[in-house]
């Protein structure tokens, strides 16, 4: 079999099967639109290729890590600030990088697999990746990646560490040093510990983890 290492890109649209109930043609023909216009130009711009499209899926591969991520994010910024027509279109990604394997025009393996899981994870209109890839690219963006630690993902059988940007609505360092009781997320369980002498009115505040 034919191998080569690729950094591997997996997204589709959030919601997809209820969009195209509420109104498929808009849906679908505004997908194609951002598909064309944004996404597409976007990859080729960084040296990616689209592997293949499936459904609100897309499928691709850089020879670059570095390209890969910044072609991510440039493309969840611009989404972001899209026409109001097409703020429905919401994707999740994920990155991942490993050795694939070639099959004419497609790419196979467990590195795809693991992208997909990694998309599944990302937030609405984020990206998470993978711990390899972030070795890669932690100190080539200005860019604030939240460790959400070893996943345990479908089809998979060993946890995957990932990381997901944004870290939080407002981004903040990821260096526990540098993170103040204030910055910290919504969303990342935390324990208030009061004095001794208060034994009885220990408080703790909590929130549920995101999956």
């Amino acid at each position: 079999m034919e191998r080569r290492l690729a950094a591997i890109v997996a997204a589709d649209v959030v919601g997809y099967s209820r969009l195209v109930r509420d109104d498929e043609e808009a849906t679908l023909a505004a997908l194609r639109r951002l598909r064309k216009r944004l996404i597409e130009p976007r990859i080729k711009q960084h040296h990616g290729r689209i592997v293949k499209l499936m459904g609100d899926g897309i499928l691709a591969e850089f020879s670059s890590v570095v390209g890969a991520v910044t072609c991510c994010v440039e493309v969840q910024r611009m989404l972001g600030a899209r026409d109001a027509r097409e703020t429905q279109i919401v994707f999740r990604i994920g990155v991942n990088v490993d050795d694939v394997v070639i099959e004419g025009d497609d790419i196979l393996g467990d590195g795809v697999n693991v992208a997909a899981r990694l998309e599944a994870l990302a937030d609405p209109g984020g990206i998470c990746i993978s711990d390899v890839v972030y070795e890669q690219v932690r100190d080539r963006f200005d860019l604030v990646f939240r460790d959400i630690g070893k996943q345990r993902v479908k089809n998979i059988n060993r946890p995957v560490q990932a990381w997901k940007w944004p870290a939080c609505i407002t981004e903040i360092d990821h260096q526990p040093d540098k993170i103040g009781a204030s910055q910290i997320s919504a969303d990342i369980p935390s324990i208030k510990i009061l004095p001794c002498g208060n034994m009885l009115g220990v408080s703790r505040e909590w929130a549920p983890p995101v999956f």
